[in-house]
């Protein structure tokens, strides 16, 4: 296990953890939380042992191997597959023991090595390196390919390959979703819920987290807090701790008061439907998780268009692509005021291209783009934080686009992204990701767009960033076309999806479940193809033995799973039962009783939530655990 005792850590001049007491059981998946900058990484580095505790004890077991996800690469003429097996070090310390035996003739310690390397998996070595990379959106070619050939982003994802291909009993990976696209991360999770050792993640995808990890560390004020669950859990926990606080509830009552109503304006009218229905799901959900984030930094809101136009956009017999490369045919797309999209797709399929010909980065090769007289569009994608003026502050960069605005105004206005005082004034040279995709979110916010093409508008942003976006986006009044990986904004502020895949752009009718379930036929449609580009002569019976093996080993953590929720689900069951036997009871509605009887309706309603995500989860694993057991019916 892991064990932090009285744990004080200190970074220069900056106390980061006081007196922390955590403990960690082997095979337990952990989320990370915290403010940036309170010593989430600090505190890898100090499991890692690059760094020492200032006071109390850091306690692990001594025969432990670690794996992390490094943020640097150091050497960019290795090829693609040959960067990812470094990963296993032993593996690779045996290969170059073999080649030097075979060299010196050395029969015994050939034959030793021989079965060192079987045992440490190295026949397939390959193999499972370059699924890692296919996992991760590379292509056949790109994984024979340097490493200085990729983006940074690119070899983000190489870093992670890495990290996976290395045997340990501790996996710590810091932000592993954040050069990653949707398919990429539902490939993730299915990885790391297989994962048999301790798994310590930082991560700001809520859905992420509820996916892979069954507690949650929070690290606030100096100190550690364990919660048992994914991140809804935690923030429901945590809301319920922070509900007594009077601040949290009037902040919470003027969100419902506007909500309400925005709600009781718009509701019958056409026009504003889908914003209403938008805004009923997030007062539903606001109750229980407004206190849980009194203290966010962030408060903004999309400046309203003067002027509109309907069509904002309209395209038909789109042919779109770059040069001479058709990407898509045959778009068909109209966006009106109001419309709420999500872009779904798998990697390469178009979607940024779409994106881009939409915002006019691109011109269209053919067809027709007709733009409202009125459009406003405002455009986030992560080329435009570079483009930001590195030597400008965020307030000389909002003063440029409104140079008649008193600075003050300028200045509450940035406040609400969290750039107050000297930050106005400050250098973006000096910003982090996350800084800079504020800073470019306030510009569009400034200028009154009233169509919004967002691209990946969650890369670095933290938990409370996102949260801010998705309501301010359910607040916009225009038109929203989103591409994300963060399922909790698409679910929040879309109405519906739009399939890029084949050429094509197609209404998706279904959510973001039936696209999980999309993907994998999609991805069984193209193995094939790919095997056979890789090598033909592999489509053989012991790739066929090898594959329906593999099938069973992912068969066995999905019925462990789905047999622990159908046990956890039975012992809710029972509980309820027990509550409403109590509650049957004439007595216990004497007035003298009122206490126990609210805190018995309290529990019974916190169990039938917990019984509402058990049947959730339940099903789902049992879908998955079908699809798995027909696919290795089709392999034997």
């Amino acid at each position: 296990m892991i064990r932090l005792q009285n744990l004080t850590l200190q970074r220069g001049p900056q106390r980061l953890l006081e007196g922390a007491e955590l403990t960690l059981h082997a095979g337990q998946k952990v989320g990370l939380i915290g403010a940036n900058g309170a010593g989430k990484s600090s505190l890898f580095a100090l499991l890692r042992g690059e760094l020492g505790p200032d006071a109390g004890d850091c306690l692990l077991p001594a025969n432990w191997r670690i794996a992390h996800m490094r943020q640097e690469v150091d050497n960019l003429e290795r090829l693609a597959v040959d960067y990812v097996l470094d990963g296993d070090q032993h593996l690779r310390q045996v290969q170059r023991d073999l080649a030097a035996a075979e060299a010196g003739h050395d029969g015994t310690a050939i034959a030793r090595l021989h079965i060192e390397l079987d045992s440490a998996d190295g026949y397939t070595a390959d193999a499972r390196a370059r699924k890692l990379l296919a996992g991760l959106g590379f292509t056949s070619e790109q994984m024979d390919r340097r490493v200085g050939d990729f983006s940074g982003g690119w070899r983000m994802r190489l870093n992670l390959a890495q990290a996976l291909m290395c045997p340990s009993e501790l996996l710590l990976l810091d932000e592993p979703t954040n050069h990653l696209d949707l398919d990429a991360i539902l490939w993730l999770e299915d990885w790391l819920k297989g994962y048999p050792g301790t798994l310590l993640l930082i991560s700001h995808d809520r859905d992420f987290l509820d996916s892979v990890v069954d507690n949650i560390a929070h690290l606030e004020q100096q100190k550690l807090t364990l919660y048992r669950g994914g991140y809804s859990a935690f923030e429901r926990t945590r809301a319920e701790r922070l509900a007594q606080q009077q601040q949290a509830f009037e902040k919470q009552q003027a969100q419902r008061a506007h909500m309400e109503k925005y709600i009781a304006r718009f509701k019958a009218q056409a026009t504003k439907a889908r914003q209403a229905q938008s805004r009923i799901k997030a007062l539903e959900r606001l109750e229980e998780l407004a206190p849980a984030h009194v203290d966010s930094p962030f408060d903004f809101s999309f400046r309203e268009s003067d002027k509109v136009s309907s069509p904002l956009l309209d395209l038909s017999e789109g042919r779109l692509g770059y040069g001479d490369k058709a990407v898509l045919q045959q778009v068909k797309l109209q966006l009106v005021p109001g419309a709420r999209i999500g872009l779904l797709g798998p990697n390469g399929a178009g979607k940024s291209t779409l994106i881009k010909t939409l915002s006019g980065d691109l011109d269209p090769l053919g067809g027709r783009l007709a733009r409202g007289e009125n459009l406003a569009i405002g455009y986030f994608a992560q080329h435009q934080l570079d483009a930001l003026d590195a030597k400008a502050s965020p307030l000389l960069h909002l003063q440029r686009i409104a140079p008649g605005e008193r600075e003050q105004t300028l200045r509450d206005f940035l406040g609400g992204f969290d750039f107050r005082g000297d930050r106005c004034d400050e250098a973006a040279t000096n910003f982090s990701g996350g800084e800079k995709a504020r800073l470019a979110l306030a510009l569009i916010a400034w200028q009154k767009p009233n169509l919004l093409l967002l691209d990946e508008p969650t890369n670095h942003l933290d938990l409370e960033m996102r949260l801010a976006l998705t309501m301010a986006l359910q607040d916009f009044a225009g038109a929203v076309l989103v591409v994300s990986h963060d399922r909790h904004l698409l679910k929040s502020t879309t109405d519906e999806f739009l399939l890029v895949a084949d050429g094509r752009v197609q209404d998706f009718d279904g959510d973001l479940d039936d696209y999980a379930r999309w993907l994998v036929d999609f991805r069984a449609r193209q193995a094939p193809v790919a095997s056979a580009a890789v090598n033909p002569d592999k489509t053989d019976k012991r790739a066929q033995r090898q594959a329906a093996a593999a099938l069973r080993q992912q068969l066995a953590p999905h019925k462990k799973e789905a047999d622990k929720l159908e046990k956890d689900l039975g012992k809710v069951h029972e509980q309820l039962a027990a509550i409403e036997e109590r509650l049957g009871d004439s007595a216990l509605y004497e007035a003298a009783r009122k206490d126990e009887l609210r805190d018995l309706l309290a529990e019974q309603a916190r169990l039938k939530g917990r019984e509402a995500e058990l049947e959730e989860a339940w099903l789902v694993a049992l879908e998955t655990l079908e699809e798995l057991q027909r696919q290795l019916e089709a392999a034997d």
